[in-house]
């Protein structure tokens, strides 16, 4: 059964998604929310953000994943090829992470990524953590228990030491535990204004 659930988390909220685990079963006395076929406009998106254009993550969209969600107006999906390759790990994999999608900003006026990680099954906050503590430059990670619709959910926020910047930048991700393995969303940015640009007002 598919579950929509909506993220209370940062990151989606920028594009005001619904994102759909596959195989999920609702927690007890839990309601499911309306899919996001039958979802108004101002029921999907909370006040001040982008309206969403198109969806990520089902059948027939550019990037094949275990969840589904929907994107920010002119927000551009594409399909990383082979993520696995142990030839361009170092590009494609982050701790138990490997990049699946990648998602450019810059049609939408922003100098940023949201890029989408798949990892072995598992808790989420494992694979959320193993996927910061890969990054070499990152520090003061805050940690959040939260929820996805019926599903749990672990968000964080962290800084990144930029070289070329010469100062720290924030970024965040969250994940998702599915029947496939954890699903980790995370959203980057030129600098920590560009970040900051691309979340709900």
């Amino acid at each position: 059964m598919r579950l929509p659930i909506r993220l209370l988390v940062p990151v989606v909220l920028a594009a005001g998604p619904l994102l759909t685990g596959c195989g999920s079963e609702p927690r007890p006395g839990a309601v499911p929310e309306a899919p996001a076929s039958v979802a108004k406009p101002s029921d999907a998106a909370p006040s001040g953000a982008p309206a969403a254009a198109a969806s990520l993550g089902g059948p027939g969209t550019a990037c094949p994943l275990p969840v589904s969600f929907s994107l920010a107006k002119e927000w551009r999906p594409k399909a990383i090829e082979d993520p696995e390759d142990p030839e361009f790990a170092a590009l494609t994999r982050q701790g138990p992470a490997f990049a699946r999608c990648e998602v450019d900003a810059k049609p939408a006026g922003h100098v940023g990524f949201l890029r989408v990680w798949t990892a072995r099954k598992g808790p989420a906050r494992a694979a959320l953590e193993g996927f910061v503590a890969a990054d070499g430059k990152a520090s003061g990670a805050s940690y959040r228990e939260t929820t996805a619709g019926a599903l749990p959910a672990v968000e964080v926020t962290y800084t990144v030491r930029s070289e070329v910047l010469g100062e720290d930048k924030e970024e965040r991700a969250f994940a998702v535990a599915t029947p496939e393995g954890a699903v980790v969303v995370h959203l980057g940015g030129m600098d920590t204004g560009e970040h900051r640009a691309m979340l709900p007002s």
